[in-house]
């Protein structure tokens, strides 16, 4: 574990595996059997659970607490005090730990901050859930997510930005940022690979 980087507050366990280049900072507690990846950002008072998986290259802000079933992919961010939950009917009485349902965030997907993911939900390849909004359903990919409960309004591009789409049908359009095509066929996004078809 010689190559990452701890605040003297952290508190890493013994057996969690983290990759080379990964910042821990003040106050952070990485479980034992927590696996991280290389050049992640794990800010102020983090807790990672046991049973996660975070990919390379991930952002979590401060005040995040990861919990058991949570997979994030590459390049995921996690804005301040966003929430992730791992029972859907919890009671202190009646302990659940075998009914945890999976989480997954999946590539380069934004979690704005003050969200909250609830569990069993796949947050499509980058996605974008807007500041304080409440997923409780699968967000598809490029998906622009805002509100209580989260709805999609839009689309946005692998760069950030919101993409001139309709939410439904088929369309193209050129991210401005980047030059990446993107085509809508029957209501889903996708990055388009074949960079010789022109956007009408």
């Amino acid at each position: 574990m010689s190559g990452f980087s701890a605040h003297p507050t952290a508190i890493v366990d013994s057996g969690a595996q983290i990759g080379d280049g990964t910042r821990i900072w003040h106050w952070v507690h990485v479980s034992s059997e927590a696996k991280i990846g290389a050049h992640c950002s794990l800010g102020q008072n983090v807790f990672v659970g046991n049973r996660v998986i975070i990919g390379n290259n991930v952002k979590i802000q401060n005040n995040v607490s990861v919990y058991d079933n949570v997979t994030l992919e590459d390049d995921v961010f996690c804005g301040p005090s966003m929430v992730f939950t791992n029972v859907t009917n919890p009671r202190s009485q009646f302990p659940r730990k075998e009914e945890y349902r999976d989480t997954r965030v999946k590539r380069g997907a934004t979690l704005g901050a003050n969200c909250t993911i609830v569990c069993g939900v796949t947050i499509g390849v980058f996605a974008f859930v807007a500041a304080g909004s409440v997923i409780i359903h699968d967000v598809a990919d490029f998906a622009l997510i805002v509100g209580v409960p989260g709805r999609q309004i839009g689309w946005m591009s692998r760069f950030g930005k919101r993409l001139q789409l309709p939410l439904t049908g088929n369309a193209q359009t050129i991210c401005p940022d980047t030059g990446d095509r993107y085509q809508l066929i029957e209501g889903r996004c996708q990055l388009k690979t074949d960079l010789t078809t022109e956007a009408p």
